[in-house]
C-alpha cells in the first residue's frame, strides 16, 4: 500500500514514511493535536524514479566529482519532474483525501518526508520543499512530484554530500495534511544547555519563522510547573496570510502588532504543556513546529533535538561592543567576521570565518561546514539555519538588529551561542 492515513500503524514506520511523517503519526495515535492527513510512501518514489529512467543517474552523485554531481543531479531532477505520476498514484491520492475528510481537498500542505531527514545529526532543516495551499488535485500532483525533485536540488545535494548521506540511498515520502490557517506560528525546544524549555511565536503561518523573515518572540519556561520565567518581545514586521481561496501573500504587520507578543500567558503555558507531552510520547528531547488558530494549538513538525555538551561560555567581556540576540547554538568562537548580504556572496566565506548575514535562511547551509560560528540580523532560537547550527555544533547568535552594519567586515568577534551575545573587538585604530 503505497497511500496510508496518518492516523494508520503503518504510518508511523520510520523506513517507509520517512521520521517526519513517523513522527507525526506516532503522535496522533498518542491523541496530540497533529492535522488530519495522509502519506505518499518512499515506494512510490523509487517507482517513479524508476519509471523516468534516472535511477542510473542517481547512483553515480555520491561518488562524483562536484560538478559532474550537480550535473548528474540536475538530470535526476528533471526526470521527476517530467514523468507523469502514474495512475494508480494520482487516483490513490484522489480516493485518500476523499475517505479523510471532505474538507481535507480544499486547503492542503503538501511535505517532503525524505528517510533520513529529521535525525539529530542530519535534520534536514528547510534542505526539501513545503508547499502550502495547494487547492486542487492536478496542483497535488505537481507538488508531489516537486517535493520528490527537491531532494535532487543543489541546496539538498551539497548538504547530503557534506553530512556523508548518498542522495541515491535515500528516498522521499509525502506528507499530504489540511492547512491550519494559523493566527500565530513558531518553535520550541524541549530541552536546552540552560534547562529550560524554548518557544517562538510570530503571526502568521510558520515560515515567517522557520526561514527566518522575523525575529520572533522568545519565551523562556521552567519545566517544572511549567512556569514562564521570560519574556523577549520580538520584532515581526511581516507575516505569510492564506485566504480562504488559498491565495499565500506577505503583508506587513500593523505597527502596533510588530513587538506585541503573540502569546499570552495562559497560551505559552499550555503550548510549554503541550511539548512536555510530545517529549514523552517520542521518549526524547524535540523541537517542534506549531501553528494556532481558533481551535487551539497544533503540530506541524517534531523531531529528535541534537545531544549539546554543555560548554563554558565565552569571554564575559572583551575591550570593544557586546550586541544581544537569540541564543542558537551552544559554546562559543571567535574569529574574523565575513560579510554576507545576499546568497551570492556565499562564495567569500572562508574557513574559520563568523558568518555574519541578514535573513539567516536554509541555504546558508552550504558553508556552515566552513564558518565557526554565525551571526544574523533575523531568525530566532527555533529558526531552520538555527537547527543546522546545533546539528553542527556551531555557535549562533540570531535576530541582532542592524548587524551587517555594527560589525565590520574582517573585525575579530566572539560569539556566545549560550548566552546569546556576540563581542565585537575593537581594532587597533579605534584604540587610539
Amino acid at each position: 500500500m503505497e497511500i496510508l492515513a496518518l492516523s494508520a500503524a503503518g504510518a508511523a514506520v520510520a523506513s517507509r514514511c520517512g521520521p517526519k511523517a513517523a513522527a507525526l503519526a506516532r503522535l496522533r495515535r498518542a491523541d496530540l493535536p497533529v492535522p488530519i492527513g495522509l502519506v505518499l510512501t518512499a515506494d512510490a518514489y523509487r517507482s517513479h524514479l524508476a519509471a523516468a529512467g534516472v535511477e542510473p543517474a542517481a547512483r553515480q552523485v555520491f561518488r562524483a566529482r562536484e560538478d559532474s554531481a550537480h550535473r548528474l543531479a540536475l538530470e535526476v531532477r528533471l526526470g521527476l519532474l517530467e514523468a507523469p505520476l502514474p495512475a494508480s498514484v494520482a487516483d490513490g491520492l484522489a480516493r485518500a483525501c476523499g475517505h479523510l475528510s471532505p474538507a481535507l481537498p480544499s486547503l492542503l500542505a503538501v511535505r517532503s518526508s525524505a528517510l533520513h531527514e529529521g535525525g539529530p545529526s542530519a535534520s534536514f532543516a528547510g534542505q526539501l520543499e513545503t508547499f502550502l495551499a495547494v487547492t486542487d488535485h492536478a496542483d497535488l500532483l505537481i507538488a508531489v512530484r516537486a517535493c520528490w525533485a527537491s531532494l535532487w536540488s543543489p541546496r539538498a545535494v551539497r548538504y547530503m554530500l557534506a553530512n556523508g548521506v548518498d542522495p541515491a540511498a535515500t528516498a522521499v515520502a509525502v506528507l499530504v495534511q489540511r492547512l491550519i490557517p494559523a493566527v500565530a506560528a513558531g518553535g520550541a525546544l524541549s530541552a536546552t544547555n540552560a534547562g529550560p524549555i524554548v518557544l517562538t511565536a510570530a503571526w502568521g503561518l510558520g515560515p515567517a519563522v522557520a526561514q527566518g523573515e522575523v525575529v520572533p518572540d522568545r519565551y523562556v519556561l521552567r519545566r517544572d510547573g511549567p512556569v514562564l520565567e521570560d519574556v523577549e518581545p520580538g520584532r515581526k514586521s511581516r507575516m505569510l496570510t492564506c485566504s480562504p481561496g488559498g491565495d499565500l501573500r506577505w503583508q506587513p504587520v500593523t505597527p502596533a502588532l510588530h513587538s506585541t507578543p503573540c502569546l499570552d500567558e495562559v497560551q505559552a503555558l499550555a503550548l510549554a504543556r503541550l511539548v512536555l507531552r510530545v517529549e514523552a510520547a517520542l521518549d526524547a528531547p524535540v523541537e517542534i513546529e506549531w501553528a494556532l488558530d481558533a481551535e487551539g494549538f497544533h503540530l506541524l513538525q517534531a523531531r529528535p533535538a541534537p545531544a549539546q555538551r554543555r560548554r563554558a561560555p565565552g569571554p564575559a567581556s572583551v575591550d570593544g561592543v557586546s550586541l544581544t540576540g537569540q541564543p542558537a547554538g551552544a559554546g562559543w568562537a571567535a574569529g574574523p567576521a565575513r560579510l554576507v548580504r545576499s546568497e551570492t556572496e556565499l562564495d567569500r566565506v572562508r574557513p574559520g570565518d563568523v558568518l555574519v548575514t541578514r535573513v539567516p535562511g536554509p541555504a546558508l547551509a552550504a558553508v556552515l561546514p566552513r564558518v565557526v560560528a554565525v551571526v544574523a540580523e533575523l531568525g530566532g532560537s527555533t529558526s531552520h539555519l538555527a537547527a543546522l547550527a546545533r546539528e553542527r555544533r556551531i555557535p549562533a547568535v540570531l535576530g541582532i538588529g542592524d548587524a551587517t552594519r555594527r560589525i565590520p567586515e574582517g573585525a575579530r568577534v566572539v560569539v556566545d551561542g549560550t548566552l546569546g551575545v556576540v563581542h565585537v573587538e575593537r581594532t587597533d585604530s579605534r584604540r587610539h
